[in-house]
């Protein structure tokens, strides 16, 4: 599929020029990833994430779900939207499965395949005030790292995973 078009069902779609720079992005992506901070058990886990895209609006549609890796078990989901801006900068909203609700903003390098997040606001959330994000595309790989900050805590890694475009 050529570089700024989104395939859907049998046609291929042109890409919004705003979302043409992190097109990487677009996809279902799949993996596995591990989970710590000094509060909790580390713990493993199966993913995928999505990345979707209507041609005629500027955003991506962003959903994900994680399962126990031994068990199956549902663990974790989120959704949300992503809005770059032609300047390079980004603007994402997330809701999880637990309430919380994170508004970042942040960077992407359509060169590097990176797109760099930090919060702005984190909404209904007792302990959590700081949640980072940087995802990375390379060689059909995309990996990330989450970092978090409690009220107890200072900002540390909490989350990473690589996963692989389906």
């Amino acid at each position: 599929m050529e570089e700024g078009t989104v395939s859907n069902q049998s046609e291929t779609l042109p890409v919004h020029p705003a979302v043409k720079p992190i097109s990487f992005l677009l996809g279902i992506w799949r993996g596995e990833g591990e989970g710590f901070f000094p509060t909790i058990s580390s713990f493993n886990y199966s993913e995928e994430l999505q990345f979707s895209h209507s041609p005629n609006k500027p955003v991506i549609a962003y959903s994900q779900k994680t399962w126990n890796l031994k068990s199956g078990q549902p663990m974790h989901s989120e959704s949300g939207y992503w809005k770059p801006k032609l300047d390079g900068t980004i603007e994402v909203v997330i809701a999880q499965s637990t309430g919380l609700v994170e508004v970042q903003k942040g960077t992407y390098d359509m060169k590097e395949g990176v797109v760099k997040l930090n919060s702005e606001e984190v909404g209904n959330a007792s302990k959590v005030k700081e949640i980072s994000r940087v995802f990375k595309v390379e060689n059909c790989e995309l990996s990330y790292v989450v970092e978090m900050a409690t009220s107890l805590i200072g900002i540390q890694p909490h989350l990473r995973a690589s996963l692989k475009k389906l």
